[in-house]
């Protein structure tokens, strides 16, 4: 169970080093730091190494700044390493320096050390990594983006005004007087941001109200967000690319907070 947790905390510390850390490497070389000194007086330095290659390899697959250039496949693998490390190695006996003052309770009962690792882990993979693999998935299946709504809106002043220079400009300075005011079109990548936000907002509710036993909150919360994305949908038209980017990305969240769910709570009563 200490290794699924320590590479889901390695990988999710990495992602969030690369999302927020003005400088990377000092923040990777800090997260190592800890991470290792985590390792050690929990006697599991040898895992904690592993998961920081684990952490290296992740960040090389699945870059933040372009699409993976191995697709979904890296997130499967991850799936099957940590689901197999939680069945198969169950919960260690001794903890090590740490494990000789560890004393956590919660609602659900005496929480170990381990147990406390692999939700950190999983908590941090919910936050940013998992934002990754949802964009693997909507890049693997070709669906539309928002970004490419503001392509296509960039695009369409940008065709006017060629056309317009092409049948009435015969100067020079004409035509850069009538193309000037295409340097002003949005950036297409900009897309939108409140996705970075939502989906770990998201599926950390969707964790919390599992292993609550709340699904009465649980399926209400989903259906409100169906309601609210219900009037950007309906402007597909006929070709439905806005509502499978919407249940594409959604599902995928979704699952990932729901397999999240499970590992905790077989990891609690196995």
């Amino acid at each position: 169970m200490i290794i699924a947790g320590f590479i889901l905390l390695a990988i999710g510390a990495a992602d969030l080093v690369r999302q927020f850390a003005p400088i990377r490497w000092i923040g990777y070389l800090a997260t190592a730091v800890l991470l290792l000194l985590l390792g050690s007086v929990s006697d599991a330095l040898l895992p904690m190494i592993a998961a920081l290659v684990a952490g290296a390899v992740w960040v090389w697959c699945m870059p933040d700044d372009r699409p993976s250039p191995a697709g979904f496949w890296p997130a499967v693998l991850l799936a099957l390493v940590v689901v197999g490390a939680v069945i198969w190695t169950g919960e260690r006996a001794d903890a090590g320096l740490i494990g000789q003052i560890w004393h956590l309770r919660s609602p659900f009962g005496e929480v170990s050390f381990d147990l406390a690792m692999l939700v950190l882990g999983l908590a941090a993979f919910l936050l940013e990594s998992a934002n990754l693999v949802v964009r693997a998935a909507l890049d693997g299946e070709h669906t539309w983006r928002p970004m490419d709504s503001a392509r296509e809106e960039a695009a369409t002043p940008t065709a006017a005004v060629t056309d317009s220079v092409e049948a009435e400009a015969e100067t020079p300075a004409l035509v850069a007087h009538i193309a000037e005011p295409a340097a002003t079109v949005p950036d297409p990548r900009a897309g939108f941001k409140g996705g970075r936000l939502i989906g770990p907002l998201e599926r950390m509710l969707v964790l919390i109200l599992t292993l609550a036993a709340a699904y009465p909150i649980l399926a209400a919360m989903l259906a409100a967000k169906g309601i609210v994305r219900f009037p950007e949908i309906s402007r597909d038209g006929e070709t439905g690319a806005r509502a499978e980017y919407f249940l594409v990305g959604s599902l995928v969240s979704w699952v990932i907070a729901l397999g999240a769910a499970f590992l905790v709570w077989w990891s609690a009563h196995s």
